[in-house]
């Protein structure tokens, strides 16, 4: 591995940053990262990295202190001379105001973006967004991977051909329709609404599920409102298991014991957000997506392409 490739990671999901830094056969760089007895943040680099092409891995779930810290980093890493700096965010919190859908309110995923590009970085890295053009939010080079190459291996391994792959809304059909071509599945759409923020109702289920093995995929699991409210509809509709495969696991609130208490048989989903596996029980399975992340930082540090990892 070329010795001018320096990886810095914040507090927000250190592990893997860890398993990426293995996979580069390279290390964390050492670093300070603590706080004043106020809170507030103090980072300090620990070796040179002058001329260095730099790496910071660090997902922006809350609380937002994960955000602060990823611009004191970046401000770091541009005063220490490094020659180019990429934030690699695993998880791109605030992303789901991505538009003006009601009066007055924040397009905050375009807030956080003008924010971090300001800080100083000179690309973005990021994985499964809730929508698709906030790639096109950040004023410099951004790479939108996907963790499908991570969980079709797997889920392909369980002998589901022939299952239907569903999406819990309208807004994943995208998603789930590649998903549903590379595990030769039927394809099924919940359709829902959200009376309030954070609640979901099932109002109709389109495809056929009767007596089939099915997998809900979505980008994204918080309160797991969405999620458990589908499955109760699939089972009532005939399915024969339920299996959800979510990339992002945020798991706010009720929503480990939402899924517990469900007919989701098993709930796959990365390690972008960092949690604690005695928080999880025996339905939770968590996949790494830390090799997905090497192989672009890796392509982005030699020059290379990274259109093999965007299919």
């Amino acid at each position: 591995m070329v010795n001018d490739l320096k990886i810095f990671a914040g507090t927000s999901n250190l592990p893997l940053a860890e398993k990426i830094a293995r996979h580069l056969g390279n290390r964390v760089s050492n670093c300070t990262l603590k706080r004043f007895s106020d809170g507030e943040i103090f980072f300090q680099i620990d070796e040179n990295i002058r001329g260095m092409d730099t790496f910071i891995i660090q997902s922006t779930n809350p609380p937002a202190e994960n955000l602060i810290e990823l611009f004191i980093m970046i401000d770091a890493c541009r005063r220490a001379s490094a020659r180019r700096i990429t934030a690699v965010i695993p998880y791109y919190g605030y992303a789901r105001q991505d538009r003006k859908d009601q009066p007055r309110v924040a397009i905050t995923s375009k807030l956080i973006a003008n924010l971090i590009t300001n800080a100083g970085v000179d690309r973005v890295v990021l994985m499964d967004l809730h929508a698709s053009q906030i790639q096109g939010f950040f004023d410099c080079p951004s790479d939108h991977l996907y963790s499908s190459k991570v969980f079709n291996a797997y889920l392909k391994s369980m002998d589901l051909e022939g299952g239907v792959a569903v999406s819990p809304d309208v807004g994943s059909v995208k998603l789930v329709r590649a998903f549903a071509k590379a595990m030769n599945m039927s394809l099924g759409i919940v359709d829902k609404r959200r009376p309030d923020l954070n609640q979901a109702e099932v109002m109709h289920i389109i495809g056929d599920v009767d007596g089939k093995d099915v997998v809900i995929r979505d980008d994204m699991v918080d309160t797991a409102g969405t999620l458990t409210e589908a499955a109760y509809a699939l089972k009532e509709k005939g399915a024969k298991r339920v299996i959800a495969a979510c990339t992002h696991g945020v798991l706010s609130g009720q929503a480990v014991k939402k899924i517990e208490d469900s007919p989701i048989e098993k709930l796959f989903f990365s390690d972008t957000i960092r949690h604690d596996p005695e928080e999880l029980t025996s339905k939770f399975e968590i996949l790494s997506v830390s090799e997905v992340f090497s192989e672009a930082i890796l392509r982005i540090h030699e020059e290379r392409s990274l259109s093999s990892l965007f299919k």
